[in-house]
């Protein structure tokens, strides 16, 4: 993938004129719902960061090994209610954030975080958890310094999902929620809806809205640019002239 002079050549060298003992981690992290290329944009973002040199830790959602045994035994069964749900989920989150995440974060790491609390916010808003207090279960929990929203019409992210998946699985289709005998209809109710949840917290919670349906390289060019200005804009961070290339 071409990369842009600035975010290739003289990122590291601007980079390394913060302090390091003043430095203080960012966070960034992705939202959308499945298939609107999210996952895919992060992870070509962490390789990009580790390639400038720059300490990076990568997180993503329902990941955390103390807990996803019993999330997943739970939703074998399919016996999980919406609350049960919430606070499995929130239980995974506190987990990551407190051995990770939030010590990353005062170690001076960029941390990239696929899905974060607004993951939260949207479904267990859609299963009918009370948006307050599902706003409080991660009460504690900083802010991002970049959100990332990946916004796509929900057919176009069901086709890039059904591309590469015949089968549904129980909870992923929304079936609990009582949406369509049909999984792939109950999931494409389901996914609509949480994007209307997304959609509703674009100003409140400041997202910066990435459209979905650009290409791969047009979207990373962008999100790269937004990271290398969060970072040189740290008040630690000195001009360094830009050396010409021989």
């Amino acid at each position: 993938m071409p990369q842009q002079k600035d975010t290739s050549r003289n990122v590291r060298r601007r980079i390394r004129a913060i302090e390091e003992p003043a430095f203080k981690g960012k966070l960034v992290i992705v939202e959308g719902v499945d298939g609107s290329g999210k996952s895919t944009q992060i992870r070509l973002l962490e390789k990009w960061l580790r390639h400038q040199h720059i300490p990076v830790f990568f997180t993503e959602w329902n990941s955390s090994q103390s807990v996803r045994e019993i999330i997943s035994k739970g939703k074998k069964k399919a016996r999980l209610t919406p609350t049960t749900f919430s606070l499995l989920h929130a239980t995974d989150f506190a987990d990551r954030y407190e051995r990770n995440v939030f010590p990353l974060l005062r170690a001076g790491y960029v941390v990239l975080a696929d899905r974060y609390v607004y993951t939260a916010f949207a479904r267990d808003v859609v299963r009918g958890c009370d948006p307050r207090w599902v706003r409080n279960v991660y009460g504690y929990a900083v802010k991002p310094d970049i959100a990332f929203y990946f916004r796509v019409p929900v057919d176009i992210a069901y086709e890039r999902i059904m591309r590469g998946r015949p089968k549904l699985k129980f909870y992923e289709a929304g079936m609990d929620l009582n949406l369509s005998k049909d999984p792939f209809e109950s999931y494409r109710i389901f996914q609509g809806r949480i994007v209307d949840q997304y959609e509703s917290m674009v100003e409140s919670e400041n997202f910066t809205v990435i459209d979905g349906t650009l290409d791969i390289e047009s979207q990373q060019k962008i999100i790269r640019q937004k990271v290398v200005d969060m970072l040189l804009g740290h008040k630690e961070v000195k001009y360094i002239p830009e050396v010409p290339s021989s």
